[in-house]
């Protein structure tokens, strides 16, 4: 069976991140040294995801400061108020980045920051994507293609990840009455398709692709979005293998819609929602393989690997071990990086500290299950 990870903790073991992040924005460090301690970062995660022997490796999980904002950059989604940062010579693409996150006050500018709320139900929160009735796209970030790139010059098994067209417009707000977000799918779809065909171009075979929304109650329109982007991502791009990803609840009354969409994996979150594996694989065509969230991604102590394997077991009789790949239930950005580093004995005794797994041993009872 195939293993994966949906995505790894960001900040980096010493929370390098963050002190990178916060040297650069008090002009202690230059642009330079911000980008290096990224790659520094991201070489780390995937060389540690590598040796623990998972599959296939996520890239284009880490971010400076959050995902969604990474692909409102990526596909041109920048409202109209940080354009006079857009006209400075002298600025860069993440002055352009941080002002959006965080605001910015200098040289007579002064540009309120984005919208943050919370990722679904987690302590993690997002930059909430602006729309406007006239809103255009197009590809003006090619991050995702670069880390790619990047990964496949250190032989790592790469799977791209990006957040899926109809949940990064859900995701959003509109700026102004008469229209709906998801009326703006048609012209979104383009950029998505350029950044799909670029990744099979440079060779990239599994790409991961997060629809949360999928689990939660959807209306006609979005039901209609997702058969509308999913058969055009198919035809686009019939040599690529996409994984679907849901996470965080069951599909429920969304199974049906999610089985019969033309994707290679179809990712459940079998931690939150065990109960919709007997759902799925009633509904289950010949064409479509599982992927089994079955290693807490959202929580610190170790798996329960007896519960685990029923649920595999159960997959597997039903559609044999090709058709079935392994997987924490969500991205591991949400757990603590490695336990290894925790020394303190009277903030964690070793009683406590054998139940823990952190994000590091949880890719180990995902390839243990394997």
């Amino acid at each position: 069976m195939l293993t994966h990870n949906l995505g790894y903790p960001r900040i980096g073991s010493h929370r390098e991140l963050k002190k990178a992040c916060e040297s650069y924005w008090s002009s202690r460090i230059s642009l330079d040294e911000l980008l290096d301690a990224g790659r520094a970062i991201r070489r780390n995660n995937w060389q540690c995801q590598h040796e623990a022997g998972i599959d296939l490796v996520p890239c284009n999980d880490f971010s400076f400061y959050d995902h969604v904002l990474d692909l409102s950059l990526m596909v041109g989604a920048v409202p109209a108020r940080y354009r006079p940062l857009l006209d400075k010579p002298d600025a860069s693409g993440m002055d352009l980045y941080f002002a959006m996150a965080r605001g910015y006050q200098k040289d007579g500018l002064d540009l309120i920051a984005m919208e943050m709320t919370k990722w679904f139900d987690t302590n993690y929160h997002y930059l909430v994507p602006e729309f406007t009735k006239d809103q255009t796209f197009r590809l003006t970030s090619r991050k995702i293609r670069d880390e790619f790139q990047e990964a496949q010059a250190l032989d790592i098994n790469a799977k791209p990840v990006l957040i899926g067209p109809v949940s990064y417009l859900l995701l959003g707000k509109e700026k102004e009455p008469g229209f709906n977000r998801l009326d703006l799918l048609d012209r979104l779809l383009p950029v998505y398709l350029q950044i799909l065909g670029e990744l099979q171009g440079l060779g990239a075979q599994y790409i991961q692709i997060d629809e949360p929304f999928l689990a939660l109650d959807l209306q006609d329109e979005a039901t209609r979005a997702y058969e509308s982007a999913y058969t055009a991502i198919a035809k686009a791009c019939p040599e690529l293998k996409i994984i679907l990803a849901t996470y965080f609840a069951e599909l429920d009354d969304n199974a049906e819609l999610a089985a019969s969409l033309p994707v290679h994996l179809l990712h459940l979150d079998l931690v939150r929602a065990p109960a919709q594996l007997d759902q799925v694989l009633s509904l289950i065509p010949p064409e479509l393989g599982l992927s089994l969230g079955v290693v807490d991604g959202r929580n610190v102590w170790k798996n329960d690997f007896e519960r685990s394997l029923a649920l595999i077991g159960r997959a597997v009789e039903k559609l044999g071990g090709d058709r079935v790949a392994l997987a924490p239930s969500c991205s591991l950005l949400h757990a603590p990086c490695d336990l290894t580093l925790e020394k303190d004995e009277a903030a964690l005794p070793a009683e406590i500290k054998r139940w823990l797994a952190f994000a590091r041993q949880k890719l180990d009872e995902v390839v243990t299950l394997k």
